[in-house]
């Protein structure tokens, strides 16, 4: 998390660049008014998850004692008890350098490149908006991580984090990189040929990373579907709200005034260009 506080003042004037007449057509729309507090909002609900994780107890010897694999659902039984401290090296060598190589490739794109501050400024926001979930459902969820159901793990055992196994942190935000990146790729380059094979790069590292935090014993089988779904979901969805209409065909304005009858209303007004 320590990186995405770092990334946060910059990524405010990030959305704030101005445009030149060399700047391709984006198909983003952003505004410093309304982004740059969206995204002081979610660094600050993710700050506020972290601090409710440090609070979170870790388990005596009583109750690992008490830890029985028959209790864990049947669908993710099969992971209950695995450790491995060369799966979590790849793991980590996987997610950290993916956060910076995803959004990274893109700069690759002459136009992307041309507006890669409002890009940058948009992942900043994608990735907060993900780690907001994260770090709030982990401060507020117990559940127990796999190696607790086996004998391995030294110290980390009784620490607070073997309770953060819902859902998977990791695969989440590698999720979030890589489905940001074959986004925006496909909203620069609608058609491309290249759009498979960016899409299935997008969706193969994130479940490699999977793979890997269920081998080590950190995350079960489900814990890694919902982060999986949870970083995909962000990855798309953020810069989609931030498409122009002239791209999507929609437009979202407020509305207000009086009815017939003398009342006033007010609203929001979805408009689809045909």
């Amino acid at each position: 998390m320590k990186y995405l506080f770092a990334l946060l003042l910059p990524g405010f004037f990030l959305f704030a660049s101005p445009a030149t007449a060399q700047q391709a057509s984006s198909p983003y729309r952003t505004r410093f008014a309304v982004d740059a507090p969206i995204t002081v909002g979610l660094g600050a609900v993710s700050g506020l998850g972290l601090y409710l994780v440090s609070q979170k107890d870790g388990l005596n010897q009583t109750q690992l004692a008490a830890l029985n694999k028959n209790d864990v659902p049947k669908f993710d039984r099969f992971v209950a008890g695995n450790y491995s401290k060369t799966a979590q090296t790849v793991g980590d060598f996987i997610v950290y350098p993916t956060l910076l190589i995803a959004p990274g490739l893109l700069a690759l794109d002459a136009d992307v490149r041309s507006r890669y501050g409002q890009v940058l400024g948009l992942y900043l926001q994608t990735l907060l908006a993900q780690n907001a979930v994260f770090t709030m459902t982990v401060g507020n969820v117990t559940r127990y991580r796999p190696f607790l159901y086996g004998s391995e793990g030294g110290g980390d055992r009784n620490s607070h984090i073997a309770t953060n196994s819902f859902y998977a942190g990791h695969t989440a935000n590698t999720a979030t990189a890589t489905f940001f990146a074959a986004k925006v790729y496909h909203d620069f380059n609608p058609g491309s040929a290249a759009e498979p094979l960016v899409w299935t790069a997008a969706a193969v590292v994130p479940a490699v990373m999977a793979y890997t935090r269920i081998e080590a014993g950190k995350h079960f089988l489900s814990d890694n579907i919902v982060g999986y779904a949870v970083g995909a979901t962000m990855g798309i969805v953020v810069p989609q709200l931030h498409k122009t209409a002239e791209r999507t065909g929609l437009a979202v304005s407020p509305v207000q005034g009086l009815n017939v009858n003398g009342y006033s209303y007010s609203g929001l007004l979805l408009t689809k260009r045909l």
